[in-house]
């Protein structure tokens, strides 16, 4: 099947250290009907999920708050962001995944979810799609302290914040991570806190 528009040529890696960065030579029929020869780089980290931990009687969330390399490297004076949880789904499906992920880094073990959508969100160079869930949480859901993997120095802090406050925090610049940004703003929509 596939786009009868693409001919892929050649696929080098690049590089194979932490994820795979391949360059990529193929033939593009453009609107004039020519082929037309061009590479681009993409970076293959496989797919993700993310969830939102919302309580509606309390009007709060989790967030996380982890040391982002990338971030500092460009302008971000700690390098420290405050996100959704989320990780890579790995051999699992989305949904199993964003459980696991959830107990590791939040410590609340979840057992019902629900996906709202799927978004590639860097697709210019990244071919990551996102799995974007939702759940409920409450203090009996909480088994452990959360933080990550310590085998994964993952480091991460568990927030729990009242919604509206983590909200504005879109708007003074606290909250720059995309993922994050897109679930709060699905939350605000469907007024789910």
């Amino acid at each position: 099947m596939g786009n009868q528009r693409i001919k892929i040529k050649e696929t080098k890696v690049l590089s194979d250290n932490w994820y795979t960065l391949n360059k990529v030579t193929y033939e593009y029929l453009n609107d004039v009907g020519e082929w037309v020869i061009h590479q681009r780089e993409a970076y293959d980290r496989g797919n993700g999920a993310a969830i939102l931990l919302y309580n509606k009687e309390k009007r709060t969330i989790i967030l996380t708050r982890q040391f982002r390399l990338p971030t500092y490297i460009n302008g971000n004076k700690t390098g420290f962001m405050i996100e959704v949880c989320a990780g890579l789904l790995d051999q699992d499906n989305p949904e199993d995944c964003i459980r696991k992920e959830t107990q590791e880094e939040t410590g609340y073990k979840i057992s019902k979810v629900e996906k709202i959508f799927e978004s590639y969100m860097s697709p210019g160079s990244v071919t990551e799609i996102i799995h974007f869930f939702i759940a409920k949480y409450s203090k009996e859901m909480k088994v452990s302290d959360g933080g990550g993997l310590e085998e994964e120095q993952e480091n991460i802090e568990v927030l729990e914040l009242n919604f509206e406050e983590a909200y504005q925090k879109i708007y003074s610049g606290e909250i720059k991570d995309g993922k994050t940004i897109m679930l709060l703003q699905y939350a605000k929509i469907h007024n789910l806190v």
